[in-house]
């Protein structure tokens, strides 16, 4: 990534917010870099996705410009905007949607982004297909979203379920074998009420036993800002940071 517009005078504050998010974000990869090396692992394993859900265009080029490659929005409505916005600045992130998408926005998603991280059903990866075929000239790389508890009213991929729709084996298959889609791994959000270090656990023997299955999809998105760390201790290649990083949404000028 290269930052946009280098030579021009900075705006109002930005300078400040430049040196702000920098030093998130050296704070989040020192507290990413203590993590792997607790779980004997490599910094190099484990990909930081910038959350700039509610943050502005201005935040993602900043953060481009200090290096961030993945950026993570969760509501079409704002994120198809920015990203046009992002692009026209001249930077060219790797976008992953990871909010609850609906069938009826898969045609704008795929526009922008690279990754959908929330695919849960047999009919969204269907809708999603048909739309990056229609979209784009390569495949969009999906996570299946899995329910680390099994309850569907919370979403995601049901382990162990024979459901023709929402049951995981159901899920991957059909990402699987649709043309416009690769299997790149699965998706997970620790559930309300659980200690993110049983939940993670849970996951991880899920992704043993879906890597089973299918060994080419090894990505495995879990952990925020307050759980990144029982997260790769637990096999994440792929933690998600919001506030950690940009800071609570509230407090910015």
């Amino acid at each position: 990534m290269t930052d946009v517009n280098p030579t021009a005078r900075p705006g109002p504050g930005r300078t400040d917010r430049r040196a702000e998010l920098a030093a998130g974000l050296a704070r989040v990869r020192s507290r990413i870099a203590a993590a792997c090396a607790a779980a004997g692992r490599a910094d190099s394993e484990v990909t930081m996705v910038a959350v700039t859900k509610t943050y502005p265009a201005s935040d993602v080029l900043a953060l481009a410009g200090l290096g961030v490659v993945d950026m993570g929005e969760n509501r079409d409505q704002e994120a198809a905007g920015k990203a046009a916005e992002v692009a026209a600045a001249g930077a060219a992130p790797r976008w992953h949607f990871i909010g609850q998408l609906q069938r009826n926005k898969c045609r704008s998603v795929v526009r922008y982004a690279d990754v959908v991280q929330s695919v849960d059903s047999v009919r969204l990866a269907r809708a999603l297909d048909v739309a990056a075929l229609a979209g784009r000239d390569r495949p969009v790389d999906v996570l299946v979203q899995v329910s680390i508890d099994a309850d569907p009213s919370r979403g995601g991929a049901l382990p162990g379920s024979a459901d023709p729709d929402a049951g995981l084996g159901a899920v991957a298959g059909a990402v699987a074998g649709a043309a416009g889609l690769r299997l790149a791994g699965l998706m997970a959000v620790a559930p309300l009420g659980w200690e993110p270090q049983r939940a993670f656990a849970r996951l991880a023997e899920v992704a043993e036993a879906f890597r089973a299955a299918h060994p080419e999809a090894v990505a495995l998105s879990a952990g925020m800002s307050g759980d990144l760390e029982a997260a790769i201790r637990h096999g994440a290649t792929h933690v998600r940071v919001g506030s950690a990083l940009l800071g609570m949404r509230s407090t910015l000028r």
